[in-house]
């Protein structure tokens, strides 16, 4: 047999892939990923009073997302695109099934009683509005046109003002700045950025008078002078920012923080963990997990920019900005310079559907960075 057939019979159909990898997983993303668990179980552990329960409740679900992620991981990019709208339409009625079925927690209705568990539709759409944003535009000549653009808004405000309704502003936060991210990377326009920027600035007064509660006004109006009701609203941002405070350059120890496990800081185990971190690991542990949370959203932008395709572009650009505003709410909330939200540290705050959610989204971040190349 001649040397050029032999080649021409060991290339793949039509010539234009590269054989595909037995398994497809992405090295780098999922060690970052395993070493920020890793600290999450760690801190987890002494924010709960050492309750060995949410450790193995956590890790169960740590468990769960990681075999999710590197199952979604083997199925190509183009089959998440396809079923992009279903995954949407799906999560949309799960927010329409929370106002009328939902479980409710410390004056919020956020859940979905399923029996064994409960199950956040909110969550989801982190995940299913930038996919099919992402899904849609993709097909599209780009930039997109006004007729696109419209379309886009509208499938991002409809969960956007469901999850405003639960209440929940955090999520919902996220869940807009994950569409506004998803035009942004397809090609948005100056003109509909400047629209965007006024039309945000112009609902400011609305959402304050006729949508927005009254305790989001206080928590608000608490940011700007917490130290006016130190026993009321401003306890929480006061004994987060004393806690981090006290850490210093590298902490008292694991298990030694005063604030914690003293029970002076209010869920010390979700939402205000980090405040846990910086008193028990300083200065230096606190750069360490920012380290980390810098090299994974670094390699999410690589995968961005080697993807095979505009939806696989889109999907992971938007996946790393969004998971950069996930940590800047979280973080700016516990420090005192964002007003109190909903708002969980990614892979650290203890949290099941959440973290199941995010590795969701990295499966599909794998699923792209995994993709055969075209040659």
């Amino acid at each position: 047999m001649h040397r050029n057939d032999f080649v021409r019979q060991l290339s793949s159909p039509g010539g234009d892939r590269r054989p595909s990898r037995i398994m497809h997983i992405d090295i780098p993303l999922l060690l970052i990923l395993i070493a920020l668990c890793s600290i999450g179980l760690a801190v987890l552990y002494s924010a709960s009073a050492e309750s060995i329960f949410y450790v193995k409740r956590q890790a169960t679900f740590m468990f769960i997302g990681l075999f999710a992620m590197i199952a979604i991981a083997q199925f190509q990019p183009r089959l998440w695109e396809r079923w992009s709208i279903f995954i949407y339409l799906c999560g949309l009625l799960s927010l329409v099934a929370v106002l009328f079925f939902g479980v409710g927690a410390k004056g919020a209705q956020r859940w979905l009683d399923l029996g064994v568990t409960r199950f956040q539709p909110s969550e989801l759409m982190k995940i299913a509005v930038p996919m099919t944003l992402a899904s849609y535009l993709g097909k599209r000549h780009l930039p997109p046109r006004f007729k696109h653009v419209t379309i886009g808004v509208i499938a991002t405000l409809i969960p956007v003002l469901l999850v405003a309704r639960q209440p929940d502003l955090g999520t919902s936060l996220i869940i807009f700045s994950s569409g506004f991210f998803a035009l942004f990377l397809a090609g948005l326009g100056k003109r509909y950025l400047l629209s965007t920027v006024l039309l945000v600035m112009a609902a400011v007064p609305t959402m304050w008078f006729y949508v927005m509660y009254d305790y989001q006004k206080q928590r608000v109006l608490t940011l700007l002078s917490p130290e006016q009701d130190k026993l009321g609203a401003g306890w929480n941002i006061m004994q987060s920012t004393t806690a981090i405070g006290s850490g210093g350059l590298s902490g008292k120890g694991w298990t030694e923080g005063t604030q914690s496990q003293l029970n002076f800081l209010p869920e010390s185990h979700t939402d205000f963990i980090i405040a846990v971190l910086a008193e028990e690991f300083g200065l230096i542990g606190v750069l360490g997990m920012l380290l980390l949370y810098l090299l994974l959203i670094g390699r999410c932008m690589i995968i961005a920019l080697n993807a095979q395709s505009m939806f696989g572009r889109i999907m992971a650009g938007t996946i790393s900005l969004t998971f950069f505003v996930y940590i800047f709410v979280n973080m700016g909330m516990v420090s005192g310079i964002l007003p109190v939200v909903g708002a969980p540290l990614p892979f650290i705050s203890y949290g099941g559907t959440a973290i199941v959610t995010l590795f969701l989204g990295f499966g599909i971040l794998m699923a792209i960075s995994t993709e055969p190349k075209r040659i």
